[in-house]
């Protein structure tokens, strides 16, 4: 891969990656519910369904995907539903009553957090079912693969750059939500933080539902 058309991708790749989008709010609200460290995991689970959609879609499997009816349909569905579903959890998450501890270090895990896991597989099942993300690479991916040189490594580089780029962001996000936790003390103020992000996921959920496929 020629270095201009890396450093090309590389600009792309930043602004994926800093636009908003169900990843950035997931890693918000890890981010102040849990804590940098404890958000982690999520980041890496989002990195995995990042990578999973990178390869279909460099791969063609994300154009028959686009351009079939019926699978970019099921896609869609499942996507919008679970996000519904993991905005009406937030919404709904319960608040104890009282004031919240004091923040620590950023890097601090808090008692009560999902198991890696369970964080693991939101960050993945979030970005793997977001049908937006694989029109967008499929849309994308070919100006900066070269058919005369090997595809692997093309897309191993793109791979790469892809994902060095969301850590980056992601974590930025966890990071200065994290330090919003002294101005979310109280349990109003928790509670009001959960029906932001909640309420946020089922817009891009619902929004999902509107999202068509390319032209066959």
């Amino acid at each position: 891969m020629d270095l201009h058309v890396w450093l090309a991708y590389l600009a792309a790749a930043w602004v994926i990656a800093l636009s908003p989008g169900s990843g950035a709010v997931l890693s918000m609200t890890h981010g102040l519910a849990y804590g940098v460290r404890a958000t982690r995991a999520t980041i890496a689970g989002l990195q995995l369904g990042l990578a999973a959609v990178l390869l279909v879609a460099g791969l063609g499997v994300g154009a028959l995907l686009v351009a079939s009816a019926t699978a970019f349909t099921v896609v869609k569905v499942v996507g919008a539903v679970y996000l519904l579903w993991l905005g009406w959890r937030q919404w709904m998450a319960p608040v104890p009553q009282g004031e919240a501890p004091k923040p620590g270090p950023a890097d601090a895990v808090p008692a009560g957090v999902p198991d890696v896991r369970e964080r693991l597989l939101l960050g993945f099942l979030t970005n793997v079912t977001n049908p937006k993300g694989i029109v967008f690479m499929v849309a994308v991916l070919p100006q900066f693969i070269d058919p005369a040189r090997p595809l692997w490594r093309q897309l191993l580089i793109l791979l790469a750059t892809t994902i060095v780029t969301d850590v980056i962001v992601m974590h930025g996000y966890a990071f200065l939500a994290s330090r919003a936790q002294r101005w979310l003390a109280t349990a109003r103020a928790r509670r009001a933080q959960n029906r932001v992000f909640g309420g946020v996921l089922m817009a891009m959920g619902a929004g999902l539902f509107m999202v068509k496929r390319a032209a066959a």
